[in-house]
C-alpha cells in the first residue's frame, strides 16, 4: 500500500483545490485587515491634521525666526498629511470595488462627461482633443459614476503626459461582440518596464503620487467584464485599447470590424 497516498487521503486535484481555496481565503482576510487599518489610520490621521492647523493658526504672524522655522515644519507635516489622506481615500476606494450597480447605459455618454471636464485643462496645456465618436453605439452594461471615475483617470494621465501640448483621439465603436473606446495620445509615453507596472498597486513614476489611479482604474474595467490593452512607446505616445462586452440579453452577433487607420 502507498502509505503516503492512504495518509494524506486525497487526490493531487483535490489538494490543489484546497491549496488554491486556502490562499484565497488568506489574501482575502489580508485584505480584510488592510482595510480595517487604513480606517483605524484615518482616525489619528485627521487628529493629527487638526492640530496642526491649529499650531498654524497660533504662528499665522511669526515674528522671529524661530517662529518661522516653526511654521514652516508645520506646513511641512501638513502637506505630508494631506499626501496621507489621499492614500488612504484611493486605497479604500480600491478595497471597495466589488459588486458594481451595472444599469443600461451609453459608453459616448461618459466619455463625453470625461472629455467636458478636463476640456480647460487640455486647452491650457495645447492638447487638441479629436473626438471620432460613433453616433449609433449600442447599450452597454455600465456603473455610470464608478465608469466615470475610471475614463477620468485614464484621460487625466493621457493629457498629463502631453505638458507641452500634443493631441489626444478618442474613438468609440462597434467591435466584434461588443464596444471599444481607444485613447490614443502623442505625449511621452512609457518605457517597458513602466508599461509592465503601470497597473500594479502602489507603483507610481510621479512626483507624490500614491500608485492606486490606475490600478483602480483596472479593476473598475475588468470588473465591468471589459478587458484594458496598453501599447506605449518611449517619446511617441501611448494607446488605451478598452473593449466592453454587449448585453446578453441583446444576443446579437457583430462582424468583426474593418480594420480602421487609427489601429496600431
Amino acid at each position: 500500500m502507498d502509505h503516503h497516498s492512504s495518509t494524506h487521503g486525497k487526490s493531487e486535484p483535490a489538494r490543489e483545490k484546497s491549496r488554491d481555496q486556502y490562499l484565497v481565503d488568506q489574501y482575502n482576510e489580508i485584505a480584510r485587515l488592510a482595510g480595517s487599518l487604513a480606517h483605524e489610520i484615518k482616525t489619528p490621521l485627521s487628529v493629527i491634521r487638526m492640530n496642526m492647523e491649529l499650531l498654524a493658526e497660533d504662528l499665522n504672524d511669526p515674528q522671529t525666526p524661530q517662529q518661522r522655522r516653526a511654521l514652516q515644519k508645520i506646513t511641512t507635516v501638513q502637506e505630508q498629511c494631506e499626501r496621507l489622506q489621499g492614500l488612504l481615500d484611493d486605497f479604500l476606494r480600491f478595497a471597495r470595488i466589488r459588486d458594481l450597480n451595472l444599469l443600461p447605459g451609453n459608453l459616448n455618454e461618459q466619455i463625453e462627461r470625461v472629455l467636458n471636464f478636463v476640456e480647460p485643462q487640455a486647452q491650457r496645456q495645447g492638447v487638441d482633443v479629436i473626438r471620432y465618436l460613433d453616433s449609433e453605439l449600442p447599450s452597454i452594461d455600465l456603473d455610470a459614476e464608478l465608469l466615470y471615475s475610471a475614463l477620468l483617470n485614464l484621460v487625466v494621465n493621457a493629457i498629463q503626459a502631453m505638458p507641452d501640448g500634443g493631441s489626444l483621439m478618442v474613438q468609440t465603436r462597434e467591435f466584434r461582440s461588443g464596444v471599444l473606446l481607444r485613447l490614443v495620445d502623442t505625449g511621452c509615453g512609457m518605457s517597458d518596464t513602466t508599461a509592465i507596472r503601470m497597473f500594479d498597486p502602489f507603483y507610481s513614476t510621479k512626483e507624490g503620487g500614491s500608485g492606486l489611479g490606475l490600478p483602480l482604474a483596472k479593476k473598475i474595467i475588468e470588473a465591468h467584464h471589459a478587458t484594458i490593452d496598453v501599447q506605449s512607446e518611449l517619446g511617441h505616445g501611448t494607446q488605451f485599447t478598452l473593449e466592453f462586452p454587449l448585453p446578453k440579453r441583446i444576443g446579437r452577433s457583430v462582424e468583426p470590424a474593418t480594420p480602421e487607420s487609427t489601429d496600431s
